[in-house]
Order: C-alpha cells, then structure tokens, then sequence
C-alpha cells in the first residue's frame, strides 16, 4: 500500500500511479489518503509499505523505512508560515500560544529551532487558522495550501520559515518526502523508486492533466493558486533529491538533536 496527503502537491505527483498510468508485473498500489501528522504516526508502527513522512519524523522511523530520491516536498526560501490576525514581529512570538499541525511534522521543528519558547496548542492542518480566529491561539503555524490563501481570510505574515532557514543556512528546506519499508526485497524497492519517479516525470510532462487530477485534492483552492503551490513544491528536487536536499535534511536533524527536540542522531539514507 502507498500513503500521502490530501495536498495538491503530493496528488500531482503520485497522480500516474493512482490512475494506473505507470504500471508493474511485480506491484499493484493501493492508496490510502491521510493527513501527514497521521501518515508520521503511522509510519513508527510500519504501517504502509510506501509512505509520504515529514523530514521532521524521519529519526523516529528510521529503523523501519529509508527515504527515497523520489518525491521531496522541498522549499527553496520559502516555506511554512507563522501567521496572526495582529501585527506582530517574529521577537513577539517568544512565549506565545501557538497552534501547530503536529509535533512531527517539519514545520513545528524549524519553528522550534528559531523559537525554542513557546506554547504549542495541536490542532489539525485545516484547523490552525480557525484557532487563530478564535484566539485559542495568539498566532498559528501553517503548513499545505494555506500558504497561499491565508492573507484571502485577514491573517497577517509573521515569519517564513523557509525565507528564515534560506539566510541562515544557505540551504532548500526538505519539508517532506517518501520513504520505503526496509524490510522490502532489493527488487521491490527498485521497482517503488522507477514507478515513483515515472510518476513524477508523468505529471511533470502532462502538467495539465495532472493539476486537474490534483485540484480535487486543493480544498476549494482557485485553480491559478493550486497550480502555483504544485509548482512551488514539485520541482527539481522533487525528481530528483540529489547532494543538496539530503544534506539539508541532515543538518536539519542534526541542529534539531543537538538542541534537543530529537531523541536521537540518525544519518540520511537514501534508496533509488
């Protein structure tokens, strides 16, 4: 079975292999839809042989699944979001009730190396911004499509996370990507990487049939801002993670441990 989220952007990608455009002798996918702070607990119990994770959640996984070359979720200076109803400043928000969507999730361990102290109130990723309306929360982290639309509903910026971590490190932002159980035979794990990356290349090079496919996933979202959140996160590194977006995800695991938001030091391990 594969698993990824509802987002326009991991529908665009996995479009050829959900409509059997991209086929095997040796595999048949099934796939499952859920939220990723789901697919991250999920995947500490092995529950989907391929399955979208958040870098974030990889140390906790790491014994069951290795990441594939196929598939990142990557933002090059821009990224999740922190935003408010107020006028605040990124200094303001030490200390600050802050809704999140998820602990697992990547957006919540960035955010808590740029601002170890705050409160963080869970809620799910379609929720944070009705937190923030409601003032359960002085200010929301928001991750998915509502990148693009929260200024539609009066919320105001605070701080990219992705803008943050480019200055600071000179490096692209792995927010999510696929991962494989190990346990699978040599043979079954290459065939996942062709098909995952044929699917991509299939999108890629039939963009049109492919954003219609994902707009079903884009939660009312106009057309014209779903093609451009697919176009900000299937890109290049999405094809293909390369040198870079490993090493970035490395030096994000590894600020995160050393500053003790994870439990234990893991190394990148990339199959193809």
């Amino acid at each position: 079975m594969s698993a990824h989220s509802p987002d326009s952007d991991d529908a665009f990608m996995f479009y050829a292999l959900a409509t059997r455009k991209i086929r095997s002798p040796l595999i048949t996918f099934r796939h499952v839809l859920e939220d990723i702070e789901s697919l991250n607990r999920k995947a500490t119990e092995g529950c989907y042989e391929l399955t979208a994770i958040s870098y974030h959640a990889y140390p906790y996984v790491a014994d069951k699944y290795a990441l594939m070359a196929y598939g990142s979720s990557v933002g090059d200076g821009y990224g999740p979001l922190v935003v408010s109803t107020r006028h605040l400043e990124p200094e303001d928000l030490k200390g600050r009730k802050i809704a999140v969507p998820g602990t697992l999730t990547t957006a919540y361990l960035v955010f808590r190396l740029f601002e170890p102290d705050f409160v963080p109130l869970v809620v799910p990723f379609d929720k944070v911004l009705d937190a923030v309306r409601e003032r359960s929360a002085d200010a929301g982290l928001v991750i998915h499509e509502g990148q693009l639309t929260y200024d539609q509903s009066g919320f105001l910026r605070v701080l990219d996370l992705g803008r943050w971590w480019k200055a600071k490190w000179n490096l692209p932002l792995p927010l999510g990507g696929n991962a494989l159980l190990r346990s699978l035979p040599p043979d079954i794990q290459a065939e996942c990487c062709r098909m995952m990356r044929e699917s991509i290349q299939y999108a890629l090079g039939n963009h049109e049939e492919a954003l219609a496919y994902a707009l079903q996933f884009a939660r009312d979202m106009e057309a014209r801002l779903a093609e451009k959140f697919v176009g900000m996160y299937v890109n290049h590194y999405t094809l293909d993670c390369g040198d870079q977006v490993p090493a970035a995800a490395q030096k994000l695991l590894d600020l995160g441990f050393e500053a003790g938001l994870i439990p234990r030091q893991v190394k990148i391990d990339i199959v193809r």
